[in-house]
C-alpha cells in the first residue's frame, strides 16, 4: 500500500477551522485519502519523523523545496499558482525543481498552457480542485432577493463595478444590494465604507463559509470578472448555491463558465443592463438557470475528483 505525504508550507495550524482555501484543499484531501484506507500523513512542518520515513508519493502545494530534503519515490508539486521563472529563481525553487524528478499538478488547464515549459517536469497532469463538504448537497431555495456579490480576492475591476453601481444601477432600484467578501479594506483605501453603504454596497470582508452560503442561497448573482484566475474555486461554491456568475470569462473562469451558468460579458458598460435584466427574470428562467449551476457544481464533488488522485498514486 502506498505511503503518502500531503505537505502544505504554512504558519497557520492545519486542525484549525479558519484555513485559507488551499490549506483547506490540503485538508480534505487528506481526510478523504484516509477515509479510502490510503496511509497518508498530513503536514506544515518537516519534522525529525518525516526525514526518516521513506515515502512512495509527497504532494506538495506550491514548494518544491520539500524535495531536496525528503526522500519519495514519486515527488508531485502541486501548482495552484502561476510558477514564472523570475518568481521560482526569487523564492530559491528553480534549483529544487531542477534537481528532482518532479510530476506537476496542474488544477486547470490554463494553468498548464500559463506554466513556462522550461521546467521540464518528469510529468504534466491537470486534476481540477474541488468543492469542500460545506458546499456538497446545499439545499435548493428560488426565493432569491435583488442581492449581488462580490467574492474574488483580487480587487481588479471592482473599482469599475462600485462606480458602475453607484452611477447606473443603484440609481435606478433603491432596493438592489452590493455585497462584497474577501477583499482586504486596504484595497478599498479610495472609498469611504460608510458612505457606500449608502448607495446599497456593503462591505464584509473575510467571512466563514456558512456566511457565505447564507448570501450566496439568497443572493442572483455572483460577479467574477475573471482575470487572472487559475481555476477560481469560489465560482464553483456559487453554482454550488444555485447562483450564477456575472464575468468576462477570462483566464480558467473559461473552463467553467457557459451560457447555462454564466452571464458573460464583453465589456463594463452592459454591467448595469446585465444586473436589472438578471433581476427581472421569471420564476421559470430562474429556477432552471439555479439548478443548472447546482448540476454543474457536481462535476466538483470530492468523491469524483478523488478518483483521479487514487489513480496517480497508487500507480
Amino acid at each position: 500500500m502506498s505511503n503518502t505525504l500531503i505537505y502544505y508550507n504554512t504558519k497557520k495550524n492545519l486542525n484549525k477551522k479558519n484555513l485559507g482555501g488551499i490549506e483547506t484543499l490540503n485538508v480534505n484531501l487528506f481526510k478523504v485519502l484516509k477515509k479510502r484506507r490510503i496511509k497518508c500523513h498530513i503536514s506544515n512542518k518537516i519534522t525529525k519523523r518525516i526525514y526518516k520515513i521513506k515515502w512512495n508519493n509527497i504532494i506538495s502545494s506550491n514548494d518544491a523545496k520539500i524535495f531536496d530534503k525528503v526522500n519519495a519515490q514519486n515527488n508531485y508539486l502541486w501548482l495552484h499558482n502561476k510558477l514564472q521563472v523570475e518568481k521560482a529563481i526569487r523564492k530559491k525553487q528553480i534549483f529544487s525543481i531542477i534537481r528532482n524528478k518532479i510530476n506537476a499538478v496542474y488544477n486547470s488547464k490554463y494553468l498548464y498552457d500559463n506554466t513556462s515549459k522550461l521546467y521540464f517536469f518528469n510529468k504534466n497532469l491537470v486534476i481540477p480542485n474541488f468543492l469542500s463538504k460545506e458546499f456538497e448537497d446545499v439545499s435548493v431555495n428560488y426565493k432569491r432577493k435583488p442581492f449581488f456579490v462580490w467574492s474574488v480576492q483580487r480587487n481588479k475591476g471592482l473599482d469599475k463595478v462600485i462606480d458602475i453601481w453607484i452611477n447606473d444601477i443603484y440609481s435606478k432600484n433603491k432596493k438592489f444590494k452590493l455585497f462584497i467578501f474577501g477583499i482586504s479594506k486596504s484595497n478599498l483605501e479610495k472609498y469611504n465604507l460608510k458612505r457606500l453603504s449608502n448607495y446599497n454596497v456593503y462591505y464584509k470582508g473575510r467571512v466563514n463559509k456558512q456566511t457565505l452560503i447564507s448570501f450566496y442561497r439568497k443572493s442572483l448573482a455572483m460577479i467574477c470578472l475573471g482575470y487572472d484566475e487559475t481555476f477560481c474555486l469560489n465560482a464553483i461554491e456559487s453554482f454550488a448555491c444555485g447562483l450564477p456568475i456575472i464575468t468576462f470569462g477570462h483566464t480558467a473562469v473559461a473552463e467553467i463558465s457557459n451560457h447555462q451558468n454564466s452571464f458573460k460579458l464583453s465589456n463594463y458598460n452592459d454591467i448595469a443592463k446585465l444586473i436589472i435584466q438578471i433581476a427581472n427574470m421569471n420564476l421559470k428562467s430562474r429556477k432552471k438557470l439555479i439548478n443548472n449551476c447546482v448540476k454543474f457544481s457536481r462535476n466538483y464533488h470530492l468523491n469524483l475528483i478523488i478518483n483521479k488522485w487514487l489513480k496517480l498514486i497508487n500507480k
